[in-house]
C-alpha cells in the first residue's frame, strides 16, 4: 500500500512539474509570431481613402474603437470620438475578463511604428509583445491583402489626435494564461478581381467578420453551423440578442432574398431622411453597426450577398431577443 501511495505521489509531482513547465512556456515563450517588420507606409491619398473606406465601412475598426450611442438603435458612433477607444467588453457582456478598446488616434499610436501596428492588426501582438484577446479579429485580418492593411494604417495616421488614455485590458483565469496561445502568424492573400464576384465577396465577408458574428460560439469556440446564426450578444441591462441565419436556406436564411433586398437592408441607414429610433434599456437593441456597413459600396454588398448564396443552407431560426425580465424570471 505504501508503494502505491508513493507512486501516486511521484505521479502527482510529475504532473505538477509538467503543468508548471507548460505554463512557464506559454507565459515566457509565447506569443511567437515574429518581430515587427521594418515597415514604413507611404501616406498617399489613394491609400488613405482606401483605409478610410475599410476602417469605417468594411472592417469597421472605428466601430469598436470609438464611443457608441446606445440610446439609439444599433449604437451609432458619437461624433468626434472616432478612434479614441474606451469601449468596454467585460463579464456583464459575457467576456472572460475586462477588455477595453485602445486609442487608435495618433495621440496613442505616435509611439508605434507602422510595422508594430501591422503586426497587431494581423497577428494580435502589441508593440510591447503582449497578446491581444481575440475579440480583436486579427485572425481575419491576417487573411487579407497586405495592401489593405497598409491602407488602414495610412488612414489611422490621419485621424484627429484625441487625448484619451484607456486602462489596460485584463483576462480572468485561465484565459490570462491561454491568451498567449491565441496570436498566430498571418496567411495573407491577394484581393480577388471584382469580376470574380463570389471570391471577391468571400474576401469582403472575411474582412467584415460576418462569420464570427453569425456562427454560434460557446466559450470562444465555434459550435454552430457556419453562418447559421445564434451567436449571443449580451447587453449590460441583461438582455440578449442573437445573430440571424445568413446561409442560403430559403426558409430561414437568405435563400429567398434578392440582391436588391439585401443591399437595401443596409442602404436604408445611409438615407439622410432616416432617423434611428430611440431604444430604452431593456428593449430590443442590436450590436450590428448598420450605420457603418451602410457606407459600403453597393457592388461590394452585392458581392457579399453572392458569396453568402453559396454557403451551405442550414434550416435554423435562432430566438432573436430575450428581455432581461424573461431572463430573471
Amino acid at each position: 500500500m505504501k508503494k502505491i501511495f508513493k507512486f501516486i505521489g511521484y505521479l502527482f509531482a510529475i504532473i505538477i512539474v509538467l503543468l508548471a513547465t507548460a505554463v512557464a512556456y506559454i507565459k515566457l515563450a509565447l506569443p511567437n509570431v515574429g518581430k515587427a517588420t521594418d515597415l514604413k507606409v507611404e501616406l498617399t491619398q489613394a491609400k488613405i481613402d482606401r483605409g478610410q473606406y475599410l476602417a469605417n465601412h468594411v472592417m469597421v475598426c472605428i466601430d469598436c474603437h470609438s464611443t457608441r450611442d446606445w440610446s439609439l438603435f444599433s449604437g451609432p458612433i458619437v461624433a468626434e470620438t472616432e478612434g479614441k477607444g474606451g469601449e468596454i467588453f467585460d463579464e456583464k457582456l459575457g467576456f472572460p475578463g475586462k477588455y477595453v478598446s485602445p486609442n487608435l488616434t495618433p495621440y496613442k499610436l505616435k509611439s508605434w511604428t507602422d510595422g508594430e501596428i501591422f503586426r497587431a492588426i494581423t497577428s494580435g501582438v502589441t508593440n510591447k509583445g503582449k497578446a491581444l484577446f481575440s475579440l480583436m479579429p486579427y485572425h481575419n485580418y491576417g487573411k487579407l491583402d497586405k495592401n489593405d492593411i497598409e491602407a488602414v494604417i495610412a488612414y489611422l495616421r490621419t485621424l484627429k489626435p484625441i487625448e484619451s488614455t484607456q486602462e489596460s485590458s485584463t483576462s480572468n483565469f485561465p484565459v490570462n494564461i491561454l491568451i498567449n496561445t491565441f496570436p498566430s502568424k498571418p496567411n495573407f492573400t491577394t484581393i480577388p478581381n471584382t469580376t470574380n464576384t463570389i471570391e471577391y465577396g468571400k474576401y469582403l465577408t472575411t474582412a467584415a467578420g460576418c462569420y464570427d458574428c453569425h456562427t454560434k460560439q460557446e466559450k470562444g469556440k465555434f459550435v454552430g453551423d457556419d453562418y447559421a446564426g445564434g451567436f449571443e450578444f449580451k447587453f449590460a441591462d441583461g438582455t440578449i440578442v442573437r445573430s440571424s441565419n445568413i446561409t442560403s436556406d430559403k426558409a430561414t436564411g437568405l435563400g429567398s432574398w434578392t440582391v436588391e433586398a439585401f443591399v437595401n437592408k443596409f442602404k436604408v441607414y445611409e438615407d439622410s431622411t432616416f432617423e434611428l429610433p430611440k431604444v430604452n434599456p431593456g428593449n430590443f437593441q442590436t450590436v450590428m453597426p448598420w450605420t457603418m456597413y451602410a457606407g459600403m459600396k453597393k457592388e461590394d454588398l452585392a458581392a457579399i450577398f453572392a458569396y453568402l448564396q453559396t454557403v451551405k443552407a442550414v434550416n435554423n431560426t435562432p430566438e432573436k431577443f430575450t428581455s432581461a425580465k424573461l431572463i430573471k424570471n
